[in-house]
């Protein structure tokens, strides 16, 4: 009953309740974009989009208006820069969401130091505060999720194929154009939606580190995304707890169990690998 109190006890508190159902729809949301991420091999997009939020998110607290709307302008205009320097400097991808990924991490900072309160603002955006997600947010971020999943839904086939042979989507007229600019705006509505939990900084170690862990022992894209979702929502509720009983801070506590969770996942997955390997050699042994 002792270890039951103490894994139960800090959720008694509401703010706490918030942040964990918070927490876990975003587990969810990450969980859903992120196996498409790293399936693409789209990391870089994802950090640079994290950043991308910085300007927006800026201006709108300086404004005094809710910070998710600049956040969602903010991406969406870092999504449309990319696609429109890569088609006009005739640029790697690679080099335009690095230019991009600089130009609005530094104008991010550059904004937010002409604040009174620039180290307040600062931390809030990186880091975020999701002990103080209120009901109104948990709304917008359950909405956010349920959007998520639905086009993902949709869209699956293309991002099947997209992602074994763009030319092949084209042939099938699976319009891979059309399926990467929704790619990107699914990382985009993750990383705003996010953003509010773990700040901008973290957004991507909920991203990667659940879908990379899951990946280690599923190969069907909808089992990583439901088995990255458990992993996340336990990393929340595992994250939250630690913050409660050591005292740090909650959103990168979670965003660092995330990560870690992968970290857990090779390690298992690589004994399990060893454990077999005699057995396999047996039997290989006995075929012979």
């Amino acid at each position: 009953m002792a270890v039951l109190a103490v894994l139960t006890d800090p959720f008694t508190t509401t703010f706490m309740m918030r942040a964990l159902i918070g927490g876990v729809l975003v587990a969810t949301m990450c969980a859903i974009v992120g196996t498409w991420v790293v399936t693409r091999g789209m990391a870089f997009l994802g950090e640079a989009m994290a950043h991308g939020v910085l300007p927006g998110v800026a201006i709108a607290l300086l404004a005094g208006v809710p910070a998710v709307f600049g956040a969602a302008a903010s991406a969406a205009i870092m999504s449309l820069g990319v696609s429109v320097v890569q088609r006009r400097w005739r640029l790697s991808a690679d080099t335009s969401i690095g230019l991009l990924f600089v130009a609005s991490l530094a104008l991010g900072v550059v904004i937010i130091s002409s604040s009174r309160t620039f180290a307040s603002d600062a931390t809030a955006i990186l880091f975020g505060d999701i002990l103080a997600i209120q009901s109104g947010q948990l709304l917008g971020i359950a909405a956010a999720t349920v959007v998520t999943a639905a086009l993902a839904f949709v869209w699956h086939r293309s991002f099947v194929a997209l992602a074994v042979d763009p030319r092949q989507a084209h042939l099938l007229h699976l319009h891979p154009r059309a399926a990467h600019a929704a790619l990107v705006g699914l990382v985009a509505l993750a990383v705003v939606s996010a953003y509010q939990a773990v700040g901008s900084l973290l957004v991507l170690g909920m991203l990667l580190g659940p879908a990379v862990a899951a990946g280690r022992w599923t190969r069907r894209i909808p089992t990583t995304m439901a088995l990255a979702t458990c992993i996340g929502a336990v990393s929340v509720w595992l994250g939250l707890l630690i913050s409660w009983y050591m005292a740090t801070a909650a959103g990168a506590t979670v965003a660092l169990v995330a990560v870690f969770s992968g970290a857990v996942s090779a390690l298992l997955r690589a004994s399990v690998d060893a454990a077999r390997a005699p057995t396999r050699s047996g039997r290989q042994a006995v075929k012979v």
